[in-house]
Order: structure tokens, then sequence, then C-alpha cells
């Protein structure tokens, strides 16, 4: 009888001991589901909702939806997916792009899909749609400081399409490279050029800084040569403050025609710019601040200039609370935008300089 309970428990341990072993052996699947909406309320001085020269926050005297968010992640062995679709105003003005037909379907709620595959432990392969990595600031609301937008983000490009390889080169020192579809096309079937992106990224574990070296650069799809520098920068000065900064530059270069023979009298080059710092106050977990000062330069009419007689500048300050209760992030916030030139108009259609905006944001994340 003793020997045969010894023989049991002798077979039993084994069968645990191999059942353990395949358990730990055996590549476990990640799934991870995580979302967000956003609502807003908005108060325009001059009482005029297109005085918003920036995404996502047009709007004056009204309460409105911002975006609905759902993202799926999932990796098994070296291979991963993601699937980051919202729906809502924001949504819509991030893909502007896109509409719905028969052939994108409702690819203008799509803000991320890709796959990607784990080369080695420090290589990393991506194909499909994903946020740019250019700039500072990002479309998901949560994901920000400042409720509305700053000039660099909303001329800047909002997402890439194409393939591209992330390295971990050391702990703190890492890169990207990538062929994409011109910007913020999801597809492209009437133009043969692509764009080339990279980073560089500096992240020293000794100090709380983080150094990020952005290019986005190709012809467009009217054959028009870009080449856009950007630099990201944040730094954490102790429990209460941390700063960020953003600079970007972007140039345009294209052939002037003469007597539509296709001989160019030269490149012709114009170019727009933008910087901002953001200082970051938190003075408990639930409570804190965000300042954001920005400088945007269009005098070559590029983009916010586009249909004023001529370019100019505009200075912007930006004063955010963030209140937070659990999952819900209260946002209220007061901006003032001053321009070179009368870009901004009354109610009575008056042209003037200056427009200021408050605004109570309430932003949800799970």
């Amino acid at each position: 009888m003793k020997k045969t309970i010894l023989t049991t428990f002798a077979a039993c341990s084994l069968l645990t001991a191999f059942a353990q072993t395949a358990d730990t052996t055996k590549p476990q699947e990640a799934f991870k589901l995580s979302g967000s909406g956003d609502v807003y309320y908005k108060y325009n001085f001059n009482k005029n909702l297109t005085d918003n020269k920036t995404s996502f926050t047009n709007s004056h005297n009204s309460f409105e939806l911002g975006m609905v968010s759902l993202k799926m992640e999932h990796g098994f062995k070296k291979g991963s997916f993601v699937a980051d679709v919202g729906f809502g105003r924001r949504a819509s003005e991030f893909s502007y792009n896109d509409t719905v037909n028969s052939k994108n379907g409702l690819a203008v709620a799509i803000k991320q899909l890709y796959v990607g595959y784990q080369l080695t432990d420090k290589i990393k392969v991506s194909l499909g749609s994903f946020a740019t990595h250019i700039g500072y600031e990002l479309v998901d609301a949560y994901l920000n400081r400042n409720y509305s937008m700053s000039y660099m983000f909303s001329n800047g490009p909002f997402f890439n399409t194409g393939a591209k390889v992330d390295f971990a080169i050391t702990p703190y020192l890492s890169a990207m490279l990538g062929v994409f579809n011109p910007t913020d096309l999801k597809s492209v079937d009437f133009s043969d050029h692509k764009y080339i992106g990279a980073q560089v990224g500096f992240t020293p574990t000794s100090v709380p800084l983080k150094l990020y070296l952005n290019y986005l650069g190709g012809k467009d799809t009217a054959g028009i040569q870009n080449h856009q520098l950007d630099l990201v920068a944040t730094y954490q000065v102790n429990k209460v403050l941390g700063l960020g900064y953003n600079g970007t530059f972007s140039r345009y270069h294209e052939t002037i025609e003469k007597n539509g023979n296709g001989n160019g009298e030269g490149p012709g080059s114009v170019k727009w710019w933008g910087s901002a710092l953001y200082v970051n106050l938190d003075f408990t977990e639930d409570f804190g601040l965000t300042l954001r000062g920005e400088y945007f330069d269009d005098k070559d009419q590029l983009k916010t200039f586009a249909s004023s007689l001529e370019g100019g500048s505009v200075t912007a300050g930006t004063l955010t609370f963030n209140y937070k209760a659990g999952n819900l992030t209260i946002m209220p916030e007061f901006r003032i935008d001053k321009a070179s030139k009368d870009i901004f108009n009354k109610s009575s259609g008056a042209a003037t300089s200056t427009t200021a905006n408050v605004l109570l944001a309430a932003v949800y994340h799970f």
C-alpha cells in the first residue's frame, strides 16, 4: 500500500512538473482593449465660429461631441496587430481625405491599422497606417494636456500609411525608417510618389529627458517636393514641473514652368515653421495645469494665411487646467491668438487680429 501511494505521488509530481513546464514555455497571447470619449463646450469672444484656425474645435457657443475611440491590440509569438478606430467630428477631421463610399467603406473611421513582426529582439517591421511620428500632440484628447490643438499639429501631417522598421539600438537610443504614401492618404491610385520618414530617439535612463528628431519628405500627389524637420523634447524638472518643446520646419520646392513646355525657369521654394513651449505643473496627482505658448510663421501663405492677401504669423497662448476623477479628466481652458494680420472676424464681420476663447472639455478613457 505504501509503495502504491509513493508510486502514485511520483507520477502526479511528474505530470505536475510537465504541466508547469508546458505552461511556462508556451508563448502567451497578449490582448488589450482601450477606449476614450470626449465632449466640450466653447465660447468665442468674437462670437464667430470661423475664428478657429486649428483642428477639432471649430465652434462657438455650442455643446459639441469630439470623438469616441476604441483601440484593440493583440500579439502572439512574433506577430502583432493594432486596430484603432474613431467616430465623430474629431475623427472625421483627422481623416479629412477619406470619404464614405463603395471603395473606401468606413475608412474615415480608421485612425490606425497595422500589423507588425518582431524580426529580432531589436528590430520590428510594421505595415499599415500609423499616427505620424511628427510633432508633440496627438489626435486622442486624453493624451494631450491642452484640449485645443496647436497650429503645428493642425498644419503638419496627421498620419502615414506604408511600411516602417523600428530599431532598438541601445536601451536609450532608438531609430525608425519608413516608406509611406503621400501625407494623410490611406489609398493612392493616381500617383506613384512616396514619402520617406525617419526618427532618432534619445531617452537616457540617468536623467528624465526625452529627445526625438523627426523627418518626413517626398513628393505629394501634385509633384511638389516637401521636406519637414521636427524636434520634440521633454524634461521632467521635478515631481511638480515638467517641460515640453516642439519645433518644426517645413519647406516646399516646385519647378516653375515657362510657356507650358515643361522647361522650368528654376525651383521655387516656400516654407512655414513653428515653435511651441509647454509648461506642465502637477500640484497633486489629481490636479494640474498646462501653459502652451506657440509661435507660427506662415509668411509664404501656405497654411493659415493661404486665403489672406499676404502672409504673416500667429502668436497663441493656451492655459488648460486638468482635474482628474478616476479615468475622467475635466479640462477648463482659456486661449488667446494674436495674428500679425487681420485674419479673424467679429460677429459684425469686421476684421481683427485677435481672438479669444473659453472652453470646458470632459475626457474619459479606459
